[in-house]
């Protein structure tokens, strides 16, 4: 999760995921968000299977800076297996390369999904190897699932091993 807003001329980003051996709704997820403000992102997933369309929103409240974690509130669909449900989440995220040396950036959060009807403690960890290659462990509140992804210009090819197991794929493209 970055702390900080993005500054490029691309303002659109479409992304598609499928996961094998998944729920309707999980199997196959598409998004379309647009860059208002550096800080706010609003878009759509669609998850056509499932017949499902919910709002995805996502806003930088307070940047990173050297000494205080970045604040980020957002909603987008409930976690991965849920059948249904609309998830409202607020997280602090730090880059932690210049304390640590390490190209790590933890984050935890706390999230509402609908479809439990109840509040969960989430979190993560990402890992940048390279410039390209990253890695992010993610905790849903529930279950782990860890991504691997690799960025070559706009486009970002990734794989999630959803609950350590369940192999899918990911694309997206920034425009």
């Amino acid at each position: 999760m970055s702390g900080t807003g993005q500054e490029d001329i691309n303002k659109w980003t479409y992304g598609v995921r499928v996961i094998s051996n998944q729920i309707d709704r999980a199997k196959w997820r598409n998004t379309l968000t647009y860059r208002f403000h550096p800080r706010v992102t609003l878009g759509v997933e669609y998850n056509p299977l499932a017949e499902k369309v919910s709002p995805l929103a996502n806003m930088v409240a307070l940047t990173e800076t050297q000494k205080r974690p970045a604040l980020i509130l957002g909603t987008s669909s409930d976690r991965i297996g849920t059948p249904y449900g609309q998830s409202f989440y607020a997280t602090l995220s730090k880059n932690l390369r210049r304390v640590t040396g390490l190209p790590v950036a933890p984050y935890v959060g706390i999230a509402y999904g609908t479809f439990d009807d109840r509040l969960r403690g989430i979190g993560g960890l990402n890992i940048n190897f390279s410039e390209r290659l990253s890695s992010t462990i993610l905790f849903d509140g529930v279950r782990v699932h860890p991504v691997v992804n690799y960025t070559r210009g706009r486009h970002q090819f990734g794989v999630i091993f959803e609950r350590g197991r369940h192999p899918g794929v990911s694309y997206s493209i920034s425009f």
